[in-house]
């Protein structure tokens, strides 16, 4: 089942996937695009997403990229602003009040916690998961109401998405919260390094070993 929308067909939240920066520490090396469990992390991303929302939309400079995920796509609004910029076209292009955001290169993405989390927008500009004392924006939700925000930092050349936590309705999810769908919170692991990829595949093993 996927969700939510409302009883017109209106789509409430939508997925926002960001596939952006250089990779740097990956070598110059497309973490998007590098193998985890046999497909692309990025496709095992999409495929999360796509059993949530009805709406996924791709944000990528790069879209000749990914043309195999047949997601819609679309370049950023306002380059030059990392993920706050994704975010800010994200919102403007998706048809949904929310949107629920995520990156490219977190392998762990799991259905349960996205559902939790979409769950608990009704009354709330953002929804997002604080896990050791820090916000995590790149698996939070965001109300369409969060734009004019995302444009004053922007205007100040401020890419910190927290940066306007303090000035909106936001509802903190605990690491309590989400222990029952993800008790190590592994959907916050995050691809930048080989070190990072080696260690992700190591923990799938385990995960495999201990069944």
């Amino acid at each position: 089942m996927q969700q939510p929308s409302d009883h017109s067909g209106k789509t409430l939240v939508s997925g926002v996937l960001l596939a952006g920066g250089e990779s740097r520490r990956m070598g110059g090396v497309n973490k998007a695009l590098l193998d985890f469990e046999g497909i692309p992390i990025i496709e095992r991303i999409a495929s999360v997403l796509q059993r949530v929302f009805a709406e996924v939309l791709l944000i990528t400079n790069t879209p000749e990229l990914f043309h195999f995920l047949g997601l819609r796509t679309y370049r950023d609004m306002v380059p030059g602003y990392g993920a706050l910029g994704g975010l800010y076209t994200g919102l403007r292009a998706c048809s949904g009040d929310y949107a629920f955001l995520t990156a490219c290169d977190m392998p762990f993405i799991e259905e349960p916690v996205l559902r939790y989390i979409v769950g608990l927008a009704d009354g709330y500009d953002v929804v997002a998961p604080r896990i050791h004392d820090r916000w995590e924006p790149m698996h939070a939700m965001y109300s369409r109401s969060c734009l004019p925000h995302i444009e004053r930092l922007m205007a100040a050349n401020d890419l910190k998405i927290i940066n306007f936590f303090d000035e909106i309705a936001i509802l903190k999810v605990t690491e309590t919260d989400l222990a029952r769908f993800d008790p190590e919170c592994r959907f916050l692991l995050n691809i930048n390094t080989p070190e990072d990829l080696e260690r992700a595949r190591k923990m799938v093993k385990t995960s495999s070993a201990s069944v």
